[in-house]
C-alpha cells in the first residue's frame, strides 16, 4: 500500500530564517502579501520585523491582527473581509498554532467564499486557496507543514476539523529565534502538543514507514529538550531542537493523522476555552494508560526513542517508564487538572455525553490503536477531574 505525502513547496530552516521571506516571495511570484497575525506578534515587533524586510526590497504588506487564541467562525471574518477587499496575492501567516490556523481558514473563504462548516470534514478540501507563506512562533502546532485547520462554531461549541491540501501552505520558514522569548507556560503547552502529535502519528492506525520515521525524530529532539526549554526560554540548543522537532511532529500526523488524544482534546477546548496544547497534555497520561494494551510493542518504541527506557527493557517495563515519564513531565511543567484550571464540576459533568459524542464524530478516535466507545470516553473524562 503506498503512502500520499503532502508537504510545503519551500521549507527554509535554521536561525534567521523568516528574514528569507523577500527571496522565498519572489520564487513564488507574489508581491502583495497580508500579514495575519494577532497583537503579541505585533507588540513584540515581529510583523513590523517582516515589513522592514520586505520594504528593503520595495515590497509592503498589510496587517491584521486580530486573531484570537482559539479561532472562531465570528474571529476570522473580518479577516476574510480584509483578503476578499484587498488586492493580495499571498497572505504572510505569522505566530503560534491560531494564527496560522485563522490563516488557513481566511484564505480559502476569501478566495472560495462560502461558510466555514462548509469545509468541515468529512469534506476533503483540494481547492487552492491565497498562498499561505507560515511563519511559526511556538514550538507545537506543527500548522506550518499539516493540511489541516480547526475553527470553533461558536453556536453549537464544536471545533470544526477542516482537512485537505488546500490548507497546505506553500512555504514554511521554521525560524527557532522567534521563540526565545516564548513564556513558560506557552512553552509547555504547546511543547506537549507537539509530543502529543508525534506520539499519536506513530500510534495511528494510519501510519506509515515514512510517518514512523519523523514521528521518532520528532521524540528523539523533543523529549530531552521540552524541560530545558521550559526552564531557560533563551537555551538557543534547546529551543532550535524543540522547533524542528515541532515540525517533524508536524509532518509526521499531518500524513498519519492523530488519533484519541485529540479527539477528546478538542471539545474541552471548544466548551471550557482550554487552550488546545494543555488540553492535550491533561489527557496524554490517561489516553496513553488507555491506549497501551492495543499496540505495546509501538508504545514501548515511543519510550525508547524519548530517551525514557533502554533497548534492553522490554515492551512491559518501557511502557511503566513511559507512563511515569509522562506524568513526571505534566507535574514538573505544572499542567492543571480540568477542576485547578477553574472549571465549573456540575458543567464539566453535564458536558460529557455531548463531548463524548463530538470526539468520536471528529473521526480522530478511529485512528487510535485502540478504539472507545462513548462509554469509555467518558470515563477517561472523569479520570481527568
Amino acid at each position: 500500500m503506498s503512502t500520499q505525502v503532502i508537504l510545503p513547496r519551500i521549507m527554509q530552516i535554521g536561525e534567521g530564517a523568516s528574514q528569507d521571506i523577500p527571496n522565498v516571495l519572489a520564487s513564488l511570484g507574489c508581491t502583495r502579501p497580508l500579514i495575519i497575525t494577532d497583537k503579541m506578534m505585533v507588540q513584540l515587533g515581529y510583523a513590523s520585523r517582516i515589513q522592514e524586510t520586505l520594504a528593503g526590497q520595495q515590497m509592503s504588506a498589510d496587517v491584521f491582527d486580530d486573531t484570537v487564541p482559539e479561532p472562531t467562525v465570528a474571529s476570522i471574518q473580518a479577516g476574510v473581509e480584509k483578503a476578499r477587499n484587498g488586492d493580495y496575492d499571498c497572505i504572510i501567516a505569522l505566530g503560534g498554532g491560531s494564527p496560522i490556523d485563522s490563516a488557513k481558514a481566511i484564505a480559502i473563504l476569501a478566495k472560495h467564499g462560502g461558510e466555514m462548516r462548509d469545509y468541515k470534514f468529512p469534506r476533503i478540501v483540494i481547492e487552492s486557496g491565497l498562498p499561505i507563506i507560515a511563519v511559526p512562533t511556538t514550538a507545537g502546532t506543527g500548522s506550518e507543514v499539516t493540511r489541516v485547520t480547526i475553527i470553533a462554531d461558536e453556536k453549537t461549541d464544536e471545533k470544526m476539523l477542516c482537512v485537505g491540501i488546500g490548507f497546505m501552505p506553500v512555504a514554511a520558514l521554521i525560524d527557532f529565534s522567534l521563540t526565545l522569548s516564548l513564556p513558560a507556560r506557552i512553552t509547555a503547552d504547546t511543547g506537549i502538543d507537539a509530543l502529543t502529535h508525534a506520539m499519536e502519528a506513530y500510534v495511528s492506525k494510519k501510519a506509515s514507514l515514512y510517518s514512523d520515521s519523523q514521528a521518532l525524530s520528532a521524540m528523539r529532539l523533543i523529549a530531552p529538550n521540552l524541560r530545558r526549554a521550559y526552564h531557560d526560554g533563551s537555551d538557543k540548543a534547546a529551543r532550535e531542537a524543540m522547533m524542528l522537532g515541532s515540525t517533524l511532529a508536524g509532518v509526521a500526523f499531518s500524513n498519519a493523522s492523530v488519533a484519541l488524544v485529540h479527539g477528546m482534546s478538542r471539545p474541552i477546548g471548544a466548551h471550557f476555552h482550554v487552550p488546545h496544547g494543555l488540553s492535550n497534555a491533561m489527557l496524554l497520561p490517561s489516553v496513553t494508560a488507555f491506549s497501551i494494551p492495543a499496540a505495546a510493542e509501538r508504545y514501548a518504541d515511543c519510550a525508547r526513542a524519548m530517551g525514557v527506557a533502554s533497548e534492553q527493557d522490554s515492551d512491559a517495563v518501557a511502557n511503566d517508564k513511559l507512563l511515569s515519564e509522562l506524568r513526571a513531565l505534566n507535574d514538573e511543567l505544572q499542567v492543571p487538572t480540568p477542576e485547578q484550571f477553574g472549571i465549573d464540576r456540575q458543567q464539566f459533568f453535564d458536558q460529557l455525553q455531548v463531548m463524548a459524542q463530538q470526539a468520536l464524530a471528529s473521526g480522530s478516535p478511529n485512528n487510535n490503536p485502540r478504539v472507545p466507545s462513548s462509554d469509555e470516553i467518558i470515563e477517561i473524562y472523569q479520570q481527568l477531574w
